[in-house]
């Protein structure tokens, strides 16, 4: 037998070893496609491209997890989809407060889908269909966020 059929039949029967990707290795992967990558402390990173942010943190088994979901950047901060019943806000952690453009969701939206590739998680259809809102508060309901609340019959 020629050497190359021995060697052929070595590779056909050897078990090729999967590498297991770490959270640096998928925060790698969004700096090649486009995404900036910083530090946001206590093992978090800070995904941001093009006015739009989000911040990741690995989730103990390598895979990154969003601790704060993507948002529009105002001051440094990032400013979270709020829905106020009659219109979409961007609210920041200090208080900051914009009215929200259909090219601001559209640009979270493509955000959202290239940052989810980029990483290798999956997409499901409903988070793929648009922009969902962090925090509901209708002003028809005031309150409702804050405490216990009497039942209408008390």
């Amino acid at each position: 037998m020629p050497a190359s059929y021995n060697e052929g039949a070595y590779m056909f029967f050897r078990n090729a070893q999967i590498k297991t990707r770490t959270f640096d290795d998928r925060m790698g992967d969004a700096r090649t496609v486009g995404f900036r990558t910083e530090s946001a402390g206590s093992g978090k990173t800070r995904v941001e491209r093009n006015g739009v942010a989000c911040v990741c943190e690995n989730s103990g088994d390598e895979t990154p997890r969003f601790s704060t979901r993507a948002g529009v950047v105002m001051g440094g901060e990032i400013g979270t989809l709020t829905d106020g019943g009659y219109q979409k806000f961007f609210v920041t952690p200090s208080g900051k407060k914009k009215p929200a453009q259909a090219h601001e969701l559209k640009a979270i939206q493509d955000f959202q889908e290239d940052l989810r590739e980029a990483l290798g998680m999956t997409s499901l259809y409903n988070e793929s269909l648009g922009t969902v809102s962090n925090q509901y508060l209708y002003d028809r309901v005031e309150g409702r966020d804050q405490g216990t609340h009497n039942k209408p019959w008390q």
